[in-house]
């Protein structure tokens, strides 16, 4: 099974991305993690992005497919992925899902964890807090005032892709305050019934 997961920063989707890689099987794309490692392995989608990277470009949607692509023909990807932080525009979606077809794939469901705004900086000003407390610098990217402007980005972005994929019948809207153990049963719900 192939599914894409969105949810605002914060959310838990690394946190459920590990859950179902651990249980299922399935690896989690995560786009950064998949452009470092073509980078460290040499190839010569690797060296392009080095080198795009090198001059502090951003790396066109063609050479993200061609690391997807890449990523894909690995064995472990055989019985289907996790798409974390991809795609995040409807050109992106479009260019998956034909990447997929060439493969006799498709993307069988997305999974968007609902999370409340208010909790999600709370739980920012909670951490910047205890990291203050403990004698730490908090995370330039972990503060209230930068997660909500993180938060705009994302709803700006992520609301098109969403409307995208409720057109094909494969959104689930999970929520993503409830404690793990029930995200993760929803998420295996929405698989089951999508399978």
């Amino acid at each position: 099974m192939n599914l894409v997961m969105f949810g605002p920063p914060g959310a838990g989707k690394g946190t459920q991305a590990k859950i179902l890689q651990e249980k299922r099987g399935l690896p989690q794309l995560s786009t950064g993690d998949m452009l470092r490692a073509a980078i460290k392995a040499g190839t010569e989608l690797g060296k392009t992005v080095e080198a795009i990277l090198a001059r502090g470009d951003l790396v066109s949607d063609d050479v993200v497919i061609g690391i997807i692509a890449e990523r894909l023909d690995q064995a472990d990807c055989a019985g289907g992925a996790i798409f974390d932080g991809f795609p995040r525009t409807i050109a992106q979606a479009e260019a998956l899902d034909a990447l997929m077809a060439r493969r006799g794939k498709k993307i069988d469901l997305v999974i968007v964890l609902k999370v409340d705004d208010k909790v999600l900086v709370s739980r920012a000003e909670q951490r910047m807090k205890e990291t203050l407390a403990a004698g730490g610098t908090p995370r330039a990217d972990d503060t209230p005032e930068t997660l909500k402007a993180r938060l705009e980005v994302y709803y700006k972005n992520t609301a098109p892709l969403i409307d995208y994929y409720t057109g094909q019948g494969k959104v689930v809207t999970v929520d993503g305050m409830a404690p793990i153990e029930a995200v993760t049963a929803a998420i295996a719900k929405a698989m089951e019934s999508h399978g």
